[in-house]
């Protein structure tokens, strides 16, 4: 099925690209979520009248996202677990913990923004990357402590 893309998607494209993808994903995930819309000729010159429109917000968005990562340039999750005397975590740091101690520290960010290749389970520092646009992304440091035992 062919689409036309109203936002930057992406491996997929960027905003205004006609794209081939699988019919479900674009019936059932990019056209209702407003992401996109089918490739017909009436929505290809209603696309050029709204281009600005999209280019504008999208140029916002960047900015934003931008302005996200520039305040989160030195920021480092601290996360304390409980641990072996070897550094093994008695359970795991997954996503959403990191996200907690971004939005403590005053970052909002999106648990599927995180890119974690799989759960931390040792005490130790790790970089992780988020990406907060299609081409933007901040890369944070995360550090494993073990808590201390009362």
């Amino acid at each position: 099925m062919q689409i036309i893309l109203l936002e930057t998607i992406g491996k997929m494209g960027n905003l205004g690209d006609v794209a081939n993808v699988k019919a479900g994903y674009a019936r059932n995930f990019l056209i209702p979520q407003g992401k996109a819309r089918p490739a017909t000729a009436a929505n290809l010159a209603e696309f050029e009248i709204m281009k600005a429109d999209l280019k504008a917000k999208e140029e916002m968005t960047a900015k934003t996202a931008q302005a996200a990562v520039d305040a989160m340039a030195d920021a480092v999750c601290l996360l304390k677990a409980n641990a072996s005397e070897e550094g093994k975590l008695f359970g795991s740091v997954t996503t959403a913990d990191i996200k907690a101690s971004l939005e403590q520290a005053g970052h909002k960010v999106e648990k599927r923004n995180i890119n974690l290749s799989e759960a931390i389970h040792h005490v130790g520092e790790y970089d992780v990357s988020i990406t907060l646009h299609a081409d933007i992304t901040a890369n944070i440091k995360v550090v494993v402590e073990a808590a201390e035992e009362e």
